[in-house]
């Protein structure tokens, strides 16, 4: 299968380029930068798709668990109406019954618990893919100033690669 190429390498080797090829001696900064903003994004890549995986393994177990209670729920409402309809429930009935019941209540806590998790990795996988995103317009407007020359564009790209820092920052704090 064939790796999508991303967009910006194209705008990155571009600046390298006017880096190496003369131009103002700021250049070579704005490569540098470039270059460390794109081994950010490439972690916080990581990190956001780890979450996104974590969050969809933690659903999938809870949605089998509810499963699982569903199974136990209708094994309780057949033996309900075996009880019902015979109008005398034997003792193993009622301790079957029982059991059912504890079963639930024992699968009930773990499906939510595992429903908390899986929001709780795709919250993290949010704030990581926010980081991504600003780490990425942080090199495009950086490959600007290096195609245009003009420095105050560089700082721009500057200030949204601090803003994916942020993001990285949080997203490693709740990791």
């Amino acid at each position: 299968m064939e790796e999508a190429e991303v967009p910006l390498e194209h705008l990155q080797e571009e600046i390298h380029h006017h880096a190496e090829h003369g131009g103002p001696s700021w250049i070579s900064w704005v490569a540098l930068s470039t270059a460390i903003l794109a081994v950010l994004a490439a972690i916080s890549g990581l990190l956001s798709g780890q979450h996104a995986n974590e969050a969809m393994m933690s659903q999938i177990e809870a949605s089998d668990q509810w499963g699982y209670y569903q199974a136990k729920s209708i094994k309780a409402a057949i033996l309900d109406a075996k009880t019902t309809l015979a109008s005398e429930a034997t003792e193993r009935d009622k301790e079957k019954a029982a059991q059912y019941k504890e079963d639930q209540e024992k699968i009930e806590h773990k499906a939510n618990h595992l429903q908390a998790e899986a929001k709780s990795s795709f919250k993290k996988h949010e704030v990581f893919a926010g980081s991504v995103t600003m780490f990425q317009i942080a090199i495009a407007i950086a490959a600007i100033s290096a195609l245009t020359k003009r420095r105050r564009f560089w700082f721009v790209s500057l200030v949204f690669g601090l803003a994916g820092m942020v993001f990285l920052v949080l997203g490693w704090l709740a990791h």
